[in-house]
């Protein structure tokens, strides 16, 4: 299978993400790393959004709520090169009705090949990346025709 490069800037474009009962301890981990997020530009969906902008005191686009569409928004930008980076605290103990939207955002993830952590241990590791303040070209199957071309 042939493979194209997809450029990673030094500047990430970070979607942050979490369930309802998830967000607090999302927001802690966006506290405990303010630094490092600082020089990166932050995404989420709906109230996690308003939460990590009050906490953090740095601008956060705030996209529609998850179950509202905010999901698919993201996996949207991911599709069109505007996501480098995918922060989501799952809840694996609560039925979501909205699951259909998480998979499929999950999915373009995987598809365009971007970090994906869904819990603080791999966000941490993941954070501490010298990877995370270098350029990186990320690889992509040959199906993925990005930009037309």
């Amino acid at each position: 299978m042939e493979r194209k490069t997809f450029p990673m800037k030094s500047q990430k474009r970070i979607a942050l993400l979490a369930h309802d009962n998830t967000k607090t301890d999302l927001v802690q981990w966006a506290k405990d790393n303010k630094e490092r997020l600082a020089h990166h530009e932050l995404f989420a969906t709906g109230s996690t959004g308003e939460a990590l902008e009050d906490e953090l005191g740095v601008e956060v686009r705030k996209l529609l709520s998850g179950p509202l569409g905010g999901d698919l928004q993201i996996g949207g930008k991911i599709s069109e090169g505007d996501i480098d980076f995918l922060v989501f605290f799952l809840d694996p103990l609560t039925a979501l009705s909205h699951n259909s939207d998480v998979q499929a955002l999950l999915r373009m993830a995987v598809l365009w090949n971007i970090p994906v952590a869904c819990d603080r241990a791999s966000a941490d590791f993941m954070i501490t990346s010298p990877l995370m303040d270098e350029e990186y070209q990320r690889l992509l199957t040959e199906e993925i025709d990005t930009y037309g071309g």
